[in-house]
């Protein structure tokens, strides 16, 4: 999946990402896809990628405890090719209130009652409105975000009825919405269960092992094994029949 799809003027290296001129065909309509890493935002760029977008890979670093995603982000967005990677730091700690920002401990062993401490406040909410003005730029009219509302742990900002309100945001927010020119957010995982959303990457030639789930991964980059991000990771890769390549700290 390494041609792009871009017009010769989205031919351009950013800091991570070089497309050029051997990657290059017709211009196809732009979309910037939200890219953390994580196994879930690497199915949701094939997925575009495979509906002839081109496509602009945003991913932020927001002070995420299991940093290591940011390299994933990039190795995914170099396998899978994008038009342009950009990787923005934007310091989500002084919020506090989540155990993937803060010094809460990550819940490990089994999920807990109601939206567990993993919730980073307004995370989707911020995400997208990045992605969103950067489209304006762009003139891409279509956003993408790994959501799921599955096999998910529960956040709000990962079910159908946000990503709705956001799209109805983002087209009275912006000059192109109200000029007419409508912006769709795309959830193409919403109703996926994990495991279909791996065996709909594993047939798009994903390299799961680029990926980073764990919220809470070991200091030599093992995954925990136990924390609800490995336990629905875990289980995905089982139900689909497929591999798991993820070297984890607990088997």
């Amino acid at each position: 999946m390494r041609d792009a799809g871009c017009g010769m003027q989205d031919a351009v290296e950013s800091s991570n990402v070089k497309t050029t001129s051997a990657d290059v065909k017709e211009a196809a309509p732009r979309a910037v896809v939200l890219v953390s890493g994580g196994l879930d935002s690497a199915t949701t760029l094939a997925l575009a990628r495979a509906g002839g977008f081109a496509c602009y890979a945003l991913t932020v670093n927001y002070g995420q405890r299991h940093a290591a995603e940011l390299e994933a982000a990039r190795a995914v967005a170099e396998s899978i090719g994008v038009c342009e990677h950009k990787t923005i730091n934007l310091d989500l700690r002084w919020i506090g209130g989540s155990a993937l920002t803060g010094e809460i401990a990550v819940p490990k062993d089994g999920a807990t009652e109601g939206i567990p401490v993993t919730y980073v406040p307004a995370r989707n909410t911020i995400l997208l409105s990045l992605a969103l003005g950067w489209a304006e730029v762009l003139g891409a009219q279509d956003l993408f975000i790994g959501a799921n509302a599955i096999d998910y742990s529960g956040y709000p900002d990962c079910r159908p009825g946000f990503v709705a309100a956001f799209e109805a945001l983002a087209n009275v927010a912006t000059r192109m919405g109200v000029e007419g020119e409508k912006i769709t957010v795309h959830a193409p995982l919403i109703h996926m269960s994990k495991a279909e959303i791996i065996r709909a990457g594993a047939a798009l030639g994903v390299d799961y092992a680029l990926t980073v789930s764990c919220y809470d991964p070991a200091a030599g980059g093992a995954a925990c094994g136990r924390c609800d991000a490995c336990r629905l990771r875990r289980k995905g890769f089982e139900e689909a029949g497929i591999a798991d390549p993820t070297r984890y700290a607990h088997p």
